[in-house]
């Protein structure tokens, strides 16, 4: 395109369709992600990332690490907020004016990690057993911070697992009949606030509740004691006598799905025929509370049959429920139902962090990810249940990343600070303002002194 009379080659682009308008490109002055500085006064205020420097070992040798393993995990959990999966963007993000200052350290001034510093740190550093284990452990560590500003009198857990596609030879990946598709197959602990307490990464052919203990035992270790109401609702897959006999004995109280059986359903007989007259234009529902006792298991235990009989249908559909609850069979239903909204959680993970983006060739360093992922879906959804204002307190996480980190700003440089101009399209300032009120809330109060 031809240039403007008077204007300096290579100042900026034109477009055809108006030649009045001038694309210029200031990347170290303009960022498209100012909206992570929310996320960085959350994490600030709550001493999230900076709880990492107590339990992470750092295994380089020397005085030549540029940037601390605080400030690479800061990278590392902020890019993903970003939409920055991977370390394939690192050379770039880490000249964004938002991200280093989010880093801090060294990255203020100069830049932050390159992608060769960073793909060290996720499959090197990070994949060294203790740290991977602390890298397991944080999140717990997070939530049990985050409690402290909730008050509650119950803990409701969802032990649920999922797929992760793969489409390489990544160590550990195998088809699933279930899934239809070569995969992995983690196992994931949420509580009834959406914060996922734990997860696992396992190889793609394991049964859905392979290792449950390992990953359940962490988390039950950290409420034991706690005067808490606690309760667990599992799929099927998790209808394993091992697995009720450990709950009663840690003293949660639990909804199994059942897989039916002729036992069972002979206990429901009198549901499972159809209702006399015309059918009306609604599901019909119908209850049932009894004791069972399979050959494998102990003790008989309470069994709730729900069977729904819908418009155009032949056959009822039937379900059954193993519990310890004393509600009646239809609270005890509606409270299982309620797991539904772990599985959004789930989608929630897989779309708004993209957490099944594990494409490293090693199973450890695809675990490594797997667990950063899970530190920033937190954080993204700790933001979400203590800090938003009422009008958008219902986001989605999808849409928390997409309209309050994709706030562009224009950065400009004073002597003694710095100022983002930061655009108002989908969160203006009265409501930006509002969030950065309620984050500063979160903060302990500051000790007076002498």
């Amino acid at each position: 395109m031809d240039e403007a009379t008077g204007e300096a080659v290579g100042s900026g682009l034109r477009v055809a369709f108006d030649r009045h308008l001038k694309l210029e490109f200031h990347g170290a002055t303009v960022t498209s992600d100012a909206g992570l500085l929310a996320f960085r006064e959350l994490d600030d205020a709550l001493g999230l990332t900076a709880m990492a420097g107590e339990v992470l070992a750092d295994p380089r040798i020397g005085r030549n690490g540029r940037h601390s393993l605080i400030a690479q995990l800061r990278q590392s959990v902020f890019g993903r907020l970003a939409g920055y999966e991977d370390v394939n963007d690192a050379d770039r993000l880490g000249h964004d004016p938002a991200m280093r200052w989010i880093v801090g350290g060294r990255a203020v001034t100069e830049s932050a990690a390159s992608t060769s510093q960073m793909g060290r740190f996720e499959t090197s550093a990070m994949t060294e057993e203790r740290n991977l284990t602390a890298l397991a452990n944080l999140s717990g560590h997070w939530i049990d911070r985050v409690q402290l500003r909730r008050a509650r009198t119950a803990l409701v857990l969802d032990i649920d697992s999922s797929v992760s596609p793969t489409y390489g030879a990544q160590e550990g990946t195998a088809y699933n009949g279930h899934f239809a598709c070569t995969c992995y197959h983690p196992l994931f602990v949420f509580n009834q606030d959406g914060d996922l307490e734990r997860c696992e990464l396992r190889a793609g052919n394991v049964h859905s509740a392979h290792g449950w203990r390992d990953v359940l035992d962490p988390v039950v270790a950290r409420y034991r004691g706690q005067a808490l109401r606690r309760l667990l609702r599992g799929d099927a897959a998790f209808a394993l006598p091992d697995v009720y006999e450990y709950l009663e004995a840690e003293g949660f109280q639990y909804t199994i799905r059942l897989p039916a059986n002729q036992v069972l359903q002979a206990q429901i007989a009198p549901l499972l025929t159809r209702p006399v007259g015309r059918p009306p234009h609604y599901v019909r529902r119908f209850y049932a509370s009894f004791r069972y006792r399979a050959q494998s298991w102990s003790r008989p235990r309470r069994v709730v049959a729900k069977v729904e009989w819908h418009p155009g249908e032949l056959y009822p559909r039937v379900g059954f429920i193993v519990t310890n609850l004393r509600r009646p069979a239809k609270k005890v239903v509606a409270f299982y139902n309620g797991r539904g909204t772990a599985e959004q959680w789930i989608k929630e993970g897989k779309h708004a962090v993209k957490w099944t983006r594990l494409s490293c060739t090693t199973f450890r360093a695809n675990a490594v990810r797997l667990q950063l992922h899970a530190l920033a879906y937190n954080l993204a959804n700790f933001l979400r249940t203590l800090a938003l204002p009422g009008e958008v307190e219902r986001w989605s996480l999808t849409s928390l990343l997409e309209k309050v980190v994709k706030i562009g700003a224009k950065v400009i440089a004073h002597g003694r600070y710095l100022v983002f101009q930061m655009a108002e399209v989908a969160v203006p300032r009265e409501l930006f303002g509002r969030l950065l009120e309620r984050i500063a809330q979160l903060r302990p109060p500051a000790v007076a002194r002498c």
